[in-house]
């Protein structure tokens, strides 16, 4: 996996897009390391209770939609803004 700012904002939207939609475990194989300490408190932390939250989230709302609109990264530090759409027309 290449590093720097521009792919670290590649690969941390390509983590996100693909935990979203649905495949979790794999963007948690391909992305993280030995910790995840997640900042959502309504998740908890680990690898194991994310990949429950975002399949829980998949099968709750499996026609849910993301966009993102923008990364920005300073160093090894990436902050996603993206608009999420989901059933029923919720933003």
């Amino acid at each position: 996996m290449q590093h720097g700012p521009r792919a670290n904002k590649e690969n941390a939207i390509e983590f996100y897009r693909m935990a979203y939609l649905g495949d979790p475990t794999t963007a948690v194989e391909r992305f993280v390391g030995a910790e995840y300490i997640q900042h959502n408190p309504l998740v908890g932390d680990g690898k194991q209770a994310f990949i429950e939250y975002f399949n829980e989230m998949a099968d709750r709302s499996p026609d849910k939609e993301i966009e993102f609109l923008r990364a920005v990264g300073e160093g090894n530090l990436v902050a996603l803004h993206t608009h999420q759409t989901w059933p029923g027309g919720e933003e």
